[in-house]
């Protein structure tokens, strides 16, 4: 499957990741410095974001007594400023996949209401694309599965 070639700058596949389930890999070499690829979804208020969190960790309804309901936690929520996130889950470009890693060979840039990812050094063909996710400190804190030397053993910053 490939990410969407309106969106990425380079062409680029989602293939099955040693991170987290799927991935997204380099199909050809990508110099540093260059856009890479927009994240792209629904536009939602952060509120909504919330809500959509919620759902997926507590379920809705009678499961909502429980901790956690059963099956896949994925979320594709990007925060793009104080009032809104994009929701990669609902039309997204494919950049929703990437993966985390405490060493990443991407960064974010924000802009005009549209999130972009670059490239922080030259990407090899095959080469897995990473973000930092850089979530909050948390009591709570997700476990890291990015095998970097450099890993901090959780997504969250420390605090």
């Amino acid at each position: 499957m490939r990410v969407d070639p309106r969106f990425a700058a380079f062409p680029l596949r989602i293939h099955t990741s040693k991170i987290e389930n799927r991935g997204v890999f380099s199909e050809a070499r990508i110099p540093a410095r260059r856009k890479v690829v927009e994240y792209t979804g629904e536009k939602i208020t952060l509120h909504q974001a919330l809500l959509r969190v919620r759902r997926v960790l507590f379920g809705t309804g009678a499961r909502r007594r429980l901790k956690f309901k059963r099956g896949p936690k994925h979320l594709y929520i990007a925060r793009l400023n104080r009032r809104y996130a994009i929701d990669g889950s609902v039309g997204g470009s494919g950049a929703e996949f990437i993966n985390h890693c405490c060493e990443p060979n991407l960064f974010i840039r924000k802009s005009s209401g549209r999130i972009h990812f670059y490239s922080r050094m030259a990407i090899r063909k095959g080469q897995e694309l990473t973000i930092d996710y850089k979530f909050g400190p948390s009591d709570m804190p997700i476990v890291c599965r990015c095998g970097s030397p450099k890993c901090r053993g959780t997504i969250n910053r420390p605090k």
